[in-house]
C-alpha cells in the first residue's frame, strides 16, 4: 500500500468525524453564540478544534423527542 492512500483514508476520515460533530453541534440545544463559536473552531482548525470539542464541547444536550 503507498503511503498517499494512507493520508488519503486519514483525511477522509477527519472529514467524517468533522462532519458528525458539526451534526451535532448544530443539534444541541446550546445558544447560537455557542454553536457558532464552536463552528467557527471546528472548520478553521479541523485537528484541534475535534479534539477541543470532545474534551470541552456540549455533552449531549439532545431536545427531548416526541415520546407517543
Amino acid at each position: 500500500m503507498q503511503i498517499e492512500y494512507i493520508w488519503i483514508a486519514l483525511a477522509v476520515i477527519l472529514l467524517l468525524l468533522e462532519l458528525w460533530a458539526i451534526n451535532i453541534v448544530l443539534r444541541s440545544t446550546s445558544g447560537w453564540e455557542t454553536k457558532g463559536l464552536w463552528l467557527v473552531i471546528l472548520i478553521f482548525v479541523p485537528l484541534l478544534g475535534l479534539i477541543a470539542w470532545a474534551m470541552f464541547g456540549p455533552k449531549r444536550e439532545m431536545p427531548e423527542q416526541h415520546k407517543q
